[in-house]
């Protein structure tokens, strides 16, 4: 099954984000993933979650979005991503 990264994010600090959103999409095509969303701001329909931007990353399975997350040579971009936004993120598997 794939695997979704599902990231709600705000950036704080933009000049140091943008070089985490650079050079993120090699790490992510490495592992087998692709954007599904690409940092949009959603529109809220129910409930009370209002995420500021929205990602989601889809791999082929939970296992490559695992691999991806763990990627050491990824893990000086995550601190990067980590410093300059407040961000929440899940993984969920599909179900096709």
């Amino acid at each position: 099954m794939k695997g979704y990264l599902v990231l709600d994010f705000s950036i704080k600090v933009l000049e140091s984000f943008l070089e985490y959103a650079k050079k993120i999409p090699a790490f992510i095509e490495k592992h087998g993933g692709r954007y599904i969303v690409k940092g949009v701001i959603p529109e809220k329909m129910e409930g009370n979650w209002i995420p500021e931007r929205l990602v989601i990353l889809e791999f082929p399975s939970t296992e490559k979005a695992k691999e991806f997350l763990a990627d050491p040579e990824a893990q000086d971009l995550f601190a990067i991503r980590h410093k300059t936004t407040n961000s929440q993120l899940i993984l969920a598997e599909g179900c096709i």
